[in-house]
């Protein structure tokens, strides 16, 4: 039997990753990523952290494996590390690499920019669950937080929703006033810097949390009926976005039951104060995917997406970019 021929061996930027990952397509191999997992056909551990010394950030290891469906089975790892006070250096908070292999003989593929990755696949998922979730004439979003994500985020939400008007906080006004300035221009609608979050808040019945906040920044009493809450920013058991009453008033998904009850201090504090159990998560979003359970129950439900982020997300987002890479002779080729 002849030997299989080797593949191609990249290194990929963040400007390869954006030009080769749009936003409408990156929803989509979300879709395909989260089907496999509904199928069985992706293994996805718990992810580790390492704490640097003095806890200013943390080293994540997120390793997964993943069957797609056309027959592609790839495994890897995203290394990243999370450094909350980056911003003030003026760097992103999220910095390593996807290092992806083929699962067959265990070749590397490619080495990808894991900031840019996690940007847009983490939005994606955000803006899969508002497809399955939200209204479908919610065209009112307010986002908390002013960086990186709400950026992707508002591309996220456009793409699945009619958004009409985009109103913004942050904790820093004149970030806030950036963002609204800059994604007025690129998007064409109104987008509105707001002195509070409360009032960034009211009315709006699309909902993005993605701040660094450790404190809730949202407060249950400020939704709207029938709003949908994508929460993003937390991802440590001893951090919050959202007070008790957000989550309890809500119908909760995850994108994996055993990464929230491990990691999703939104829904941690929540139990630990009495506000919900366990038993409030009501599934997770590749059930929804693959119509194993109903999303929304009604027009005033409240529904709420909490993500924390998985390594299939990582690996189907890099895969891609690695297949347009090489059909368009992108990329770094690096010598194995």
């Amino acid at each position: 039997m002849p030997t299989p021929p080797t593949p191609p061996l990249l290194y990929l930027d963040r400007r390869d990753v954006e030009s080769l990952l749009p936003m409408e397509e990156a929803i989509e191999r979300m879709a395909a990523a989260f089907g496999a997992l509904a199928r069985g056909d992706a293994v996805q551990p718990l992810r580790s952290a390492l704490w640097a010394g003095d806890r200013r950030g943390l080293l994540g290891t997120m390793p997964a494996h993943l069957d797609l469906p056309g027959g592609e089975r790839l495994t890897g790892a995203k290394v990243v590390s999370v450094f909350p006070g980056n911003h003030a250096a003026g760097l992103e908070t999220h910095l390593g690499f996807v290092l992806l292999f083929e699962a067959e003989r265990g070749l590397p593929l490619a080495v990808v920019d894991a900031a840019a990755i996690t940007a847009i696949r983490t939005a994606a998922v955000s803006g899969l669950a508002t497809r399955l979730l939200a209204r479908a004439d919610a065209a009112d979003l307010a986002i908390l937080g002013s960086g990186v994500q709400a950026r992707t985020h508002l591309a996220a939400l456009c793409a699945v929703r009619p958004v009409a008007r985009v109103r913004v906080w942050s904790r820093d006004p004149e970030s806030a006033r950036r963002f609204a300035a800059a994604a007025s221009a690129e998007h064409g609608i109104a987008v509105e810097a707001v002195a509070s979050a409360e009032a960034t808040v009211a009315g709006a019945d699309l909902v993005v949390t993605a701040t660094a906040a450790r404190q809730p920044v949202l407060e249950g009493a400020w939704l709207a009926p029938g709003a949908h809450v994508n929460a993003v920013g937390s991802c440590t058991p001893d951090a919050r976005e959202l007070d008790g009453a957000a989550v309890a008033r809500a119908r909760l998904f995850v994108d994996s039951r055993e990464s929230a009850l491990a990691e999703a201090g939104d829904l941690l504090l929540a139990i630990a104060e009495g506000a919900v159990g366990e038993d409030h998560i009501q599934g997770e979003l590749a059930d929804l995917v693959i119509g194993r359970q109903a999303g929304r129950g009604g027009e005033d439900e409240i529904t709420l997406f909490e993500s924390l982020g998985l390594g299939i997300e990582d690996l189907a987002a890099a895969h891609h970019v690695y297949v347009q890479a090489l059909a368009l002779e992108m990329g770094t080729p690096l010598e194995r």
